[in-house]
């Protein structure tokens, strides 16, 4: 019995070749692609080239055990009265889902009092004292109880924060107008901003929009008459290489890192930061 060859189709052999190796490529990335989006998601690795760290919610653990616990429910973003906090996305850096703060766009002002992120918190990602395992890095912890302004005049006008999330700095000093001597008239982000605060003299409770409350100062104070916790910022005198006496907003170890100073800075941009997990005398 013989047989019957079919003639060879020209270039069949490269073309299927071709087509493997593209199939090949596609599965690679479609494989690549998915451990990248579940190791970000664990808050393992950044995923985004403009990545810095970012500031986390009160009383969160290390970023590292932070990143691990956190189960990203949201439940930490549901009860922020002034919706300072946020669930990160795949294009803005690490960790799909987990929650972040950016204080230039809104600050906690600790207007809900009990922190009642970290009582929303199943995981004990945030906590008020941390587990005696998990040791504290210097200049995290805070030397005393911090006295929340607007509950100053309260049986108990304390918060339950045991550490620091950062740090306020002034970075930019000859932005800044007080150092400049300069005063301040105005809603103090614009008519567009859409930041909330509260302010203890219209509502206790109640944050309003900051745009809603202009402001009319002699030498512009801002940060400091904005700030949540007691003896955190003051102005001080300094005396300039000409000799002329200025006024510098300076930062106190009360401060928790709470963002309110970043936030209602009227210069662009801001002349006071807060430096994510910087602690006291880093």
């Amino acid at each position: 019995m013989t047989i019957e060859k079919k003639p060879a189709v020209p270039g069949n052999g490269v073309v299927n070749k071709r087509k493997l190796e593209e199939r090949r490529r596609f599965l690679r990335s479609i494989i690549l692609g998915a451990a990248v989006l579940g190791i970000s998601t664990l808050g393992y690795i950044p995923v985004a080239s403009g990545w810095r760290m970012r500031m986390r919610p009160p009383g969160a653990l290390e970023e590292s055990d932070f990143l691990s616990s956190c189960i990203k429910c949201g439940q930490c973003v549901q009860v922020c009265p002034v919706q300072a906090i946020k669930l990160d996305d795949i294009d803005h850096g690490f960790g799909v889902g987990v929650p972040y703060i950016d204080s230039r766009s809104q600050a906690c002002d600790f207007s809900c009092d009990a922190v009642q992120c970290i009582l929303a918190c199943p995981t004990g990602s945030l906590v008020y004292k941390k587990p005696v395992f998990m040791p504290t890095r210097s200049g995290m912890r805070v030397a005393n109880p911090p006295i929340l302004i607007a509950k100053e005049k309260d049986p108990e006008p304390t918060l339950n924060i045991k550490e620091r999330t950062g740090l306020a700095r002034l970075a930019r000093p000859d932005a800044c107008l007080a150092v400049q001597g300069k005063g301040f008239k105005g809603q103090a982000r614009g008519a567009d901003f859409k930041g909330r605060m509260r302010f203890v003299e219209v509502d206790r409770w109640k944050p309003i929009p900051l745009r809603d409350h202009p402001f009319d100062l002699e030498l512009c104070d801002l940060c400091v008459r904005t700030c949540p916790i007691k003896g955190a910022i003051s102005l001080q005198p300094v005396v300039d290489k000409d000799g002329n006496k200025r006024m510098t907003p300076t930062v106190h170890e009360p401060c928790l890192g709470c963002g309110v100073c970043e936030m209602i800075c009227p210069v662009e941009s801001a002349a006071i930061v807060v430096d994510a997990r910087k602690g006291w005398g880093a």
